[in-house]
């Protein structure tokens, strides 16, 4: 029996698993890059846009508030422009992260063999 998981796994269980959704929102394809800027410091969204090559500012946005909306990401509006930064929830979400890039540059060529 698996220390983490009910078994068996029902769709209930599926469909309720904090683990499965912050981590379906950390595999999308630009979350781990805008959250590593945001690690250094806030960025307001053009800077962000003239930042991240190949990002269409539609996926960016979008990005952003699902983002936001787990509470990973703040977003402050001035005057001047719309400032975008860590929450604390997101900053502690940072070493596991780095901790699954060393892991997958660790094991990089066994991950190709594989394929």
């Amino acid at each position: 029996m698996s220390p983490v998981l009910p078994l068996p796994v029902t769709l209930a269980d599926r469909a309720s698993c904090a683990a499965t959704d912050i981590l379906r929102r950390v595999g999308e394809k630009w979350s781990v890059l805008i959250l590593a800027l945001l690690a250094d410091r806030a960025y307001g969204f053009n800077e962000l846009d003239r930042t991240v090559h190949g990002l269409s500012r539609r996926i960016l946005t979008r990005t952003l508030r699902a983002l936001e909306s787990d509470g990973l990401v703040s977003r402050r509006e001035t005057p001047e422009r719309v400032e975008y930064a860590l929450t604390d929830l997101g900053r502690s979400l940072l070493p596991l992260i780095i901790a699954i890039g060393e892991w997958a540059v660790e094991h990089a060529s066994e991950i190709s063999a594989a394929r």
